[in-house]
């Protein structure tokens, strides 16, 4: 156990025994309060991968006082079908699906929860609403929505294809088209984004990977990942990062910036026991991260667990607040990352990404 958790559990601890004075409480709920306005002011917000969560880094004298306070500040609390269309986030974000998909009106919410503060429901960073239709087995939508700009962060469709003829079944080009009309109903202007589509390395369940891009944006668009009868979208703006080496691959003879999101990653490199460069240079030869790996007797999933760790945690800690994640949460978020991660490092240069 490091010193830093031994601390902090000492803290913790120490904290359950404490009366937080009323003064100190004020001051959290009011910076709490303060963030999420200062939040809403905001024009625009980075977009990030699937389950972004955004976390307020609160930081007050007496961090013994804080801690339970903190701690029980961003939870998952459920809520009712009633609660979810009195809410504005989630009120915005069934008018926007009920706008895109107008079927929809007739499903009935089936789930529902927010990730927020549990003593006041008014402070919700972020809601999840599953929908169905009535009778419980056909078709199906999950939404993630940000619970302070009311942008919808991804969303999952479930079981709009028979079942005798699932969305996997279907020509490359008929699922495209598939993808294309989602997009184009919930976000608009579809021709304004070029796509590239590639089937993932294992056909064990077959699942396709289409990234979205603006044209002339550098990295902004849509990330989506197609697997048996569902399409996993997110909005991503993948933008060129200040690392000392970019374009590890290209599209189009530009550097591809999704890519670099994963590989630009210090712990990679400390892994490889190889430069950024050296790691340019090694996939310009047509290799593998896995190959090049496997080269220095790195096994494939020792990569996975650096790379997934590190975009887990720019997930959850929004990449600026720093906070305690748990076990369970990380490996959660760490596996949910996965098939990205493996996508990038079984990726080769010699490979279009078509």
């Amino acid at each position: 156990m490091t010193i830093e958790r031994k601390i902090r559990e000492h803290l913790h601890e120490e904290a359950q025994t404490m009366e937080c004075p009323p003064a100190i409480s004020k001051r959290i709920e009011q910076s709490y309060s303060h963030y999420l306005q200062r939040k809403r002011s905001e024009i625009t917000m980075k977009k990030r991968l699937i389950g972004g969560i955004v976390a307020a880094a609160i930081l007050i004298p007496t961090a013994a006082f804080a801690a339970p306070v903190v701690i029980d500040m961003l939870t998952r609390a459920p809520m009712t079908s009633e609660q979810v269309k009195l809410d504005e986030a989630g009120k915005a974000t069934l008018e926007k699906l009920y706008r895109a998909i107008p079927e929809t009106k007739s499903f009935e919410i089936i789930n529902a929860s927010y990730l927020g503060d549990p003593n006041d429901s008014t402070k919700k960073v972020q809601l999840s609403i599953v929908l169905q239709e009535k009778g419980g087995t056909g078709k199906k939508i999950t939404l993630h929505t940000n619970g302070i700009t009311d942008e919808i962060q991804d969303l999952t469709q479930e079981n709009w294809e028979p079942k005798e003829k699932p969305l996997i079944s279907l020509s490359d080009q008929e699922i495209k088209g598939k993808v294309d009309q989602l997009i184009d109903k919930l976000y608009g202007n579809i021709k304004d984004y070029e796509v590239a589509m590639e089937q993932m390395g294992n056909p064990d369940p077959k699942t396709f990977i289409l990234n979205y891009t603006k044209k002339g944006s550098g990295g902004e668009g849509y990330q989506v990942f197609v697997q048996g009868n569902s399409i996993s979208l997110a909005p991503v703006d993948f933008e060129p990062s200040n690392a000392e080496v970019e374009g590890y691959f290209s599209r189009d003879g530009k550097p591809d910036y999704y890519a670099d999101n994963f590989l630009n990653d210090e712990k990679l490199f400390s892994l490889l026991k190889m430069t950024p460069t050296e790691l340019k240079e090694e996939l310009a030869k047509g290799k593998s991260v896995v190959e090049i790996a496997a080269a220095r007797n790195i096994s494939k999933q020792q990569v996975i667990d650096v790379i997934a760790r590190t975009q887990a945690e720019g997930q959850l800690q929004d990449g600026k607040n720093k906070v305690t994640i748990s076990d369970d949460l990380l490996k959660q978020t760490m596996k949910d990352v996965e098939p990205k991660v493996v996508h990038v490092i079984e990726h080769k240069t010699e490979t279009e990404w078509k």
